[in-house]
């Protein structure tokens, strides 16, 4: 079974059932929305209700705040510790670049696209792409 890195967005309505499917099929997965360290997950307007109104000054030194930083650790602890990632669409920027790194890391990558939007060629960088959340599992 593998150890499994789920990216995606927390707007992702996808995202709940894929973490609970790849459970049942016995694999260990890393759950943003709820971390190893307790809580919820991080969100920007824990850091400041305001975050989406900020300029580049202010989202500068939120990078450094200390919940910024704990799930900046958790999700990088978690991305070395994964055999496998899933990027779940649609999701965002940190999304893919948590995807990349795996890519880049030599690690597996599978994207699951439950609703088809658009083709996308750079996802050939990837080992599948899956529709389904049945070949989901078998590309595992």
């Amino acid at each position: 079974m593998a150890r499994i890195y789920v990216a995606s967005s927390w707007r992702n309505q996808f995202y709940p059932e894929v973490v609970v499917r790849l459970r049942e099929a016995g694999h260990e997965v890393y759950d943003f929305r709820n971390p190893p360290h307790g809580g919820k997950g991080f969100r920007w307007t824990d850091v400041d209700p305001g975050a989406f109104d900020w300029g580049f000054a202010e989202y500068s030194e939120g990078l450094h705040h200390p919940l910024a930083e704990r799930q900046f650790k958790a999700d990088l602890d978690a991305l070395d510790w994964a055999d496998t990632c899933v990027l779940v669409l649609p999701s965002g920027r940190s999304a893919h670049t948590e995807a990349g790194w795996m890519a880049g890391a030599g690690k597996k990558v599978v994207v699951y696209i439950p609703e088809m939007v658009e083709p996308e060629l750079m996802y050939k960088l990837f080992d599948a792409v899956v529709g389904s959340l049945d070949d989901l599992i078998a590309a595992l």
